[in-house]
């Protein structure tokens, strides 16, 4: 997507992609919600559930959520000024490498909770 933007013109303040490249942006869209919603999307809240003692598992699961609706709401608060900034494809770039450096976290921090019982993944 960020190739696409970047390619793309402005034309009477308007970005003007051209035909290939704007089917590669809403394909990239598209393919980015898909895969978002087969693995992030539900897939954490089931291991939040899973990963944290019951003594704390309804507080923790209440700090999880506010700390997900914080990360939303700054980024719908600092993308009109991104893109005001530095343009679309600046944006966009911004957001893929902490896209990017959350697979790192996501390696050297979570766990493994495939065939484990629940009592085996607390603590």
């Amino acid at each position: 997507m960020v190739v696409a933007f970047a390619s793309g013109s402005l034309a009477e303040g308007r970005l003007q992609l051209s035909d290939g490249m704007g089917r590669l942006a809403l394909v990239a869209a598209n393919v980015y919600v898909v895969f978002f919603n087969m693995s992030w999307g539900p897939v954490m809240w089931v291991m939040l559930g899973e990963m944290f003692p019951n003594q704390i598992r309804g507080p923790a699961l209440a700090v999880a959520g506010a700390a997900q609706w914080t990360s939303n709401f700054a980024s719908t608060v600092t993308f009109p000024m991104l893109l005001a900034g530095i343009g679309l494809a600046g944006a966009y770039g911004i957001y893929t490498v902490a896209a990017i450096l959350s697979i790192f976290f996501v390696v050297r921090h979570g766990r493994e909770t495939k065939g484990k019982d629940l009592e085996q993944m607390e603590g």
